[in-house]
């Protein structure tokens, strides 16, 4: 048997041995049988006894000896690719909101038990003003609303239980002040804000804000200035028009900063954005100018006496048509205050957005939401005529025309749109030259 193995070809017995599991030298068995065999096959390989290093594994490259190193330091590099390194993703949804941290919980804890350090454990509303600027951050004339939102039986006593129950455990400590806002004002499964919803906020600033104390024995004014800033509040904010205030229109606006600011100055009239007494007194004294027989109503009559009879009647009818907005009034034919609160602000600046908005729909006779040149000359032709009336020498509506599409440039010569309107430059001046005759004349 010993004479037949001899014979055999050395691949054979090297395929038998490794089927075996016995231990091989393969360069060994190969040079034995290039020796016996002779009718074996040449050496593919010089004298050497191991195949030539590829050039990407030369033992004098830098690849070579980091290979080297961080094969001996880290081990196999196979095992490294069987075991991948799994990344833990941290939450970062949480459907009641993100919890605090500990850190902050513990803060907040020492603020809570200072303030609430008293016999009763507790706090009435007149006493909870602390509470809402120190704990909270929250502008002081908050205070009522989140003390309601709280003390939800009506007792007039919110204890710390009850408060940390809120404001910890509920996670409004870690939301962003317009969700807190958002949170304290809206009434159970709403998810909006109405008018209403501000009316002790504002109620309450009326009665702690220096800037307004000289209110205080009139209260009808009181009513009004509330009023009033509510609806400009919802004039700016609201951008749907439909008496919803969402998180989203709130977050958007700048309604928390203007908070903001009236808590923290004691001159209300520097308080330019929804808050100043001047800006109240200024409409409501205009209202009341026009509405000569003081039912709190105004009809067309009253409407285009506004600004020395600026307005056209074609204009005017348009508004009372309830094209830009519709009437809160029962009375038919006639707007009440916050349709003329809504009138006048877009009227006096018309560089805002909800004034562009106001009078696109008022000279876009066919609500399709472009402005034609018919459309336009619909509302020229009267201020034509009343130049005409003035001897004043008339300008032909073709030559507006065409100073109007060089002013705004639309995407289409042959109509406007609003989105045309809004990325315009000279858009006040396109408002003021169609609507009011005083502007064009000037």
């Amino acid at each position: 048997m010993a004479f037949a193995s001899r014979d055999r070809p050395s691949g054979e017995i090297f395929i038998d041995d490794t089927k075996a599991g016995i231990a091989v030298n393969a360069c060994a068995n190969f040079s034995n049988a290039n020796a016996v065999g002779s009718n074996s096959l040449p050496s593919m390989f010089s004298s050497a006894s191991a195949p030539p290093l590829s050039p990407r594994s030369s033992s004098g490259s830098p690849r070579s000896s980091k290979q080297k190193s961080s094969s001996s330091a880290l081990g196999s590099p196979l095992k490294l690719v069987s075991e991948p390194m799994q990344e833990v993703i941290p939450q970062f949804y949480f459907q009641n909101g993100r919890p605090p941290t500990k850190e902050l919980k513990e803060q907040q804890l020492s603020k809570i038990n200072h303030l609430f350090d008293n016999p009763l454990n507790g706090l009435k509303i007149d006493e909870f003003k602390t509470v809402t600027k120190e704990v909270c951050k929250l502008p002081s004339f908050l205070s009522s609303a989140l003390f309601r939102k709280i003390d939800v039986d009506c007792v007039g006593f919110v204890t710390r239980d009850a408060f940390i129950k809120y404001w910890m455990d509920g996670n409004m400590l870690t939301m962003d002040i317009a969700t807190q806002v958002f949170e304290i004002l809206k009434r159970p499964g709403c998810s909006h804000l109405t008018q209403v919803d501000f009316k002790h906020v504002v109620r309450e600033l009326l009665a702690t804000h220096p800037g307004l104390k000289f209110l205080q024995n009139t209260p009808e004014f009181q009513d009004r200035y509330a009023e009033t800033v509510i609806y400009r509040i919802f004039y700016t904010m609201n951008r749907s028009g439909n008496g919803c205030l969402t998180l989203r229109e709130l977050k958007s606006g700048e309604m928390i900063s203007a908070m903001e600011h009236a808590d923290e100055e004691e001159d209300i009239n520097k308080v330019l954005r929804y808050f100043s007494y001047e800006h109240f007194y200024v409409i409501y004294c205009k209202f009341w100018e026009l509405d000569t027989d003081h039912d709190f109503f105004i009809d067309r009559e009253n409407l285009i006496r506004y600004g020395n009879h600026a307005l056209t009647y074609r204009i005017v009818d348009r508004i009372f048509s309830q094209a830009p907005r519709k009437f809160t009034s029962e009375v038919e034919g006639k707007m009440g205050y916050e349709e003329f609160v809504y009138f006048m602000l877009s009227e006096e600046d018309k560089s805002s957005d909800p004034s562009l908005e106001y009078w696109f729909k008022c000279i876009d006779l066919d609500g399709n939401g472009v402005l034609t040149p018919n459309e336009m000359q619909f509302f020229y032709e009267e201020q034509l005529h009343r130049m005409e009336c003035l001897a004043l020498e008339p300008v032909p509506f073709e030559d507006i025309l065409c100073q109007i599409i060089d002013m705004i440039a639309p995407e289409r010569e042959d109509c406007i749109t609003l989105w045309d309107l809004k990325g315009a430059n000279f858009r006040e001046m396109f408002l003021t030259s169609s609507l009011t005759f005083i502007s064009l004349w000037h």
